[in-house]
């Protein structure tokens, strides 16, 4: 049995349902982490709240993480909806997710490897935990370095990033294959800017542990 991480981005969270319906209804065990990220911007925006980014992650003040807790947990049922039965939604503050507080940041985290009991007893009920990136503080973590930690703590397989975008592009083209490597190279020499930043990074740490890594329809290999 294979064991699947699938961080969906919040522009394509809920139509992200089929797909992951698919990889369980195949017999694979999937665990959904999830953004919010316009959800999130609207939401500040609407409110008057300032948003900044620092290498896509997003600078958070207590006002900010209300907001994107409630966000994250109103994409969470949306999704655990459009998934139906099978699926199990998980708040990651509420299950153990925890991260080093980046205090520069104010209240954001860098997740940590871990292998939550919530969502082992969920996948061994044949379930599908949904889980929503909030660290224990509570603290704000980006979804893809979350994906990446339950990868790793979880051994998984394979973990795929689902956005809007097809895959990573270098000099403007789609490329199928990355080395970490290469990603590493192109990353120092700041050829990647926004979300893509530390979607390629949480890839490459999942490649280099021997995790299938995929962003779309490219393939990130060690």
């Amino acid at each position: 049995m294979t064991r699947v991480v699938l961080k969906l981005g919040g522009r394509v969270a809920t139509g992200g349902a089929r797909l992951a319906a698919e990889l369980h209804d195949a017999g694979n065990e999937v665990v959904v982490v999830h953004g919010a990220g316009p959800q999130i911007t609207a939401e500040l925006q609407a409110r008057g709240i300032p948003v900044r980014f620092s290498a896509g992650r997003r600078f958070t003040d207590p006002a900010t993480l209300a907001v994107v807790r409630a966000s994250l947990v109103a994409v969470g049922a949306e999704l655990s909806a459009a998934l139906g039965p099978a699926a199990l939604p998980l708040v990651g503050d509420e299950i153990g997710l925890r991260a080093r507080h980046l205090p520069a940041l104010g209240l954001v985290g860098e997740p940590l490897a871990c292998r939550l009991a919530a969502v082992e007893d969920a996948l061994a009920a044949g379930r599908i935990p949904v889980v929503t990136p909030i660290a224990v503080g509570p603290l704000n973590v980006n979804a893809d370095e979350a994906a990446a930690a339950l990868a790793a703590g979880l051994e998984a397989d394979r973990i795929v990033f689902v956005s809007d975008v097809a895959g990573v592009y270098v000099g403007g083209s789609m490329v199928k294959r990355l080395h970490a490597d290469r990603a590493d190279e192109l990353l120092d020499a700041g050829a990647f800017e926004g979300g893509i930043v530390p979607k390629l990074l949480a890839a490459v740490r999942a490649a280099r542990l021997g995790i299938t890594a995929e962003i779309g329809e490219t393939t990130v290999a060690a």
